[in-house]
């Protein structure tokens, strides 16, 4: 089964954050901005990927002090 033309249809601004963030991954010399870069054109284009909350992680504090 394939998915309709409608499904395809998103918000222009949508696309050009993501052109900005790949283009910014192609431009940077550094490994983790790169992967960063490209996580977050990843996170615009799926704006209904599921992400971790605080409920995920109920006992987990950063740096380990409450």
């Amino acid at each position: 089964m394939t998915a309709g033309i409608a499904a395809l249809d998103v918000p222009l601004a949508r696309v050009e954050t993501a052109a900005i963030l790949l283009e910014a991954a192609a431009r940077t010399n550094s490994p983790s901005d790169r992967i960063a870069y490209r996580l977050d054109g990843w996170l615009v284009t799926h704006p209904d990927a599921p992400i971790s909350t605080e409920a995920d992680y109920p006992n987990w504090t950063p740096g380990g002090v409450r």
